[in-house]
């Protein structure tokens, strides 16, 4: 690749300072100044702002980098892993955003203790917090991966910068504070992907020399992935937006449930041409350097760029992290005070305000000691989204089949499913079957057989009063 004179280097790194300490003093002028404020944004976010909050949520630093090589692999139909989300936001806004809304709660698990107690808020607020955990750690990962290459410092650096400027601006910001310096990393972050799409474009001299010379799978709906790991990722992606903590905890700022409702139509309509966009990126680079390696089918187009509109791209990027961690850090913060700290102590609004931000601290830094002695932990991604899925599926039959819907059952099926998925991901998907299909049926299996055994022996139903 194409290395920069330290001038140019220094120009770069200079925008992406400039850029991080203007972005610093907007949280701090954003700051929540309440419990409220830090949860929830008092529940007076636009419908606009809080759809570009969720479209953030799928579409960070690894979904960025990652599709672009997936396509350079595999063809254009990579795009699927976006617009997966765009699927998923559409069907979230017509069947399920207004009974999250309508249910006054702000966290997933608080959304489940009204369909089946108090015992499945516990269960499922720890399985979300693992699995974001992991996700987080993934961030860390892949950021300090981009960054390192762009800042031409080490892994561990870079690691250690992502982990204290995240966890300032959502610790100091809270929801209101991020959710418009969010807007801020968003728009630079598609305007980065438009710049390389628009260089890559340009290079290729347009599609139609691609479609004339490639081979005509890079161009298919499936490409050479494949109808069934399509499926998958869809499958996979909508179940996690259902059950996606910071999913819930935005929709919940919003003004009202339509305008709730607006702002998943909002995000839908912006991941699918980010999602064509990535994948289209991914395409060019194979037609312009087919032996290159495939991570670096987006970043290579920052060669043939002048410093400045690199210097804006690299800011993208480094936006695409930030995005990503700070709103997986609040959504975590957010479970533990609401579901554990809460019950136990029965603060005060300023105690519970102050104790939020203690932990915000040690949430954003924790998993800077897993980056460090577990980076392999990056290939649970998937893992993470399947077991979302499955608090998906629960949350589901709470509410549209209340003849399923007992404690026990959801309890037994998140916990099963939690083992079995884990355990099909360690064998490497045997018989290829994929996980997530694991993820799927399991809960719904052992709901099935749980509501019959209790019909066959007439035992009483674990359910609480609605």
């Amino acid at each position: 690749m194409h290395e920069f004179s330290t001038f140019d280097t220094m120009i770069i790194v200079g925008m992406i300072v400039a850029y991080i300490l203007g972005t610093g003093w907007l949280t701090m002028r954003l700051r929540s100044t309440t419990n409220s404020q830090f949860m929830v944004a008092s529940r007076a976010m636009p419908a606009a702002v809080v759809g570009v909050l969720l479209m953030s949520e799928f579409i960070g630093a690894k979904s960025t980098v990652g599709t672009s090589q997936e396509a350079f692999t595999s063809g254009a139909a990579a795009a699927w892993s976006v617009i997966a989300a765009g699927i998923g936001y559409l069907l979230f806004g017509l069947f399920f955003v207004r009974k999250v809304y309508g249910s006054g709660e702000y966290t997933i698990s608080g959304v489940l203790k009204q369909k089946y107690g108090q015992a499945t808020m516990v269960v499922v607020s720890l399985i979300m917090i693992y699995a974001l955990f992991l996700v987080n750690v993934g961030n860390y990962i892949s950021g300090a991966a981009a960054l390192s290459t762009i800042l031409k410092v080490d892994i561990p650096l870079a690691m250690i910068i992502i982990g204290v400027i995240s966890t300032f601006y959502f610790t100091l910001g809270g929801l209101k504070g991020v959710a418009y310096v969010t807007l801020l990393h968003s728009g630079i972050k598609i305007i980065g992907i438009g710049v390389i799409l628009g260089v890559a474009l340009y290079m290729t001299g347009g599609i139609r020399p691609m479609i004339d010379q490639m081979p005509p799978e890079y161009f298919t709906a499936t490409g050479k992935i494949g109808v069934s790991t399509i499926f998958a990722w869809v499958i996979g992606t909508v179940g996690s937006i259902f059950s996606t903590q910071f999913v819930i905890q935005a929709i919940s700022s919003n003004k009202s449930a339509d305008d709730a409702r607006r702002s998943c139509y909002y995000a839908a309509a912006l991941c699918i041409p980010v999602g064509l966009a990535l994948g289209l990126i991914g395409v060019c680079a194979k037609f312009l350097f087919p032996t290159m390696k495939s991570i670096y089918a987006l970043p290579v187009f920052l060669q043939d760029m002048n410093v400045v509109l690199a210097g804006l791209v690299a800011t993208s990027l480094v936006a695409s992290v930030f995005v990503s961690v700070a709103t997986v850090a609040l959504a975590i913060a957010s479970l533990i005070v609401k579901d554990f700290y809460v019950p136990m102590r029965k603060p005060t609004e300023e105690q519970q305000f102050r104790t939020t931000r203690i932990l915000s601290v040690i949430i954003g830094l924790a998993p800077l000691v897993f980056c460090f002695f577990l980076p392999e932990i990056l290939k649970l991604s998937f893992f993470t989204r399947a077991i979302r899925m499955s608090i998906s599926i629960v949350a589901l039959v709470g509410f549209y089949l209340p003849f399923f819907r007992t404690s026990i059952g959801a309890i037994g099926g998140l916990l099963t499913s939690t083992v079995v998925t884990s355990l099909w991901y360690y064998w490497n998907n045997p018989y290829g079957i994929d996980n997530m299909y694991v993820a799927l049926a399991t809960p719904v299996l052992f709901i099935a057989v749980e509501r019959s055994v209790e019909m066959a022996f007439g035992l009483k139903r674990s359910i609480p009063a609605e």
